[in-house]
């Protein structure tokens, strides 16, 4: 049906990393084991991998460590597939740590290459 339209505009996962939207997270999930390139959304960066002011004995790459192990083992435990919920707890205070919901997304990058997206649970 749209094979002969013209394309108008497209907004690559590079630009959305370039723009801050997606941010880049490859190298530490290939520390976790996970093969693909992987970037979380700004929404998931800012609420669970920035350190909040005033916690105390957290950094930022121990978070995101935390958010790609989790989900390293969501993805060997569960059925094929483009996507999954998974919980990983998160201390964003001084108290103990709570369990946060998040979605990953396996889905063709700029190139038609496999890429996954960690995204909150309400996020497209």
């Amino acid at each position: 049906m749209f094979e002969e339209a013209e394309l108008i505009h497209r907004y690559t996962r590079a630009q959305a990393v370039a723009d801050g939207v997606l941010v880049d997270v490859t190298a530490t999930a290939k520390e976790a084991g996970i093969t693909y390139p992987t970037a979380v959304t700004r929404a998931v960066f800012e609420r669970h991998i920035r350190v909040p002011d005033g916690v105390i004995g957290q950094d930022e790459r121990g978070r995101a460590w935390d958010v790609l192990w989790m989900l390293r083992f969501a993805i060997a435990r569960s059925p094929e597939g483009d996507f999954l919920l998974y919980t990983v707890l998160i201390r964003n205070d001084n108290t103990g740590p709570r369990p946060v919901k998040l979605k990953a997304l396996c889905h063709p990058g700029d190139e038609g290459e496999p890429v996954i997206t960690v995204l909150l649970p309400d996020e497209d």
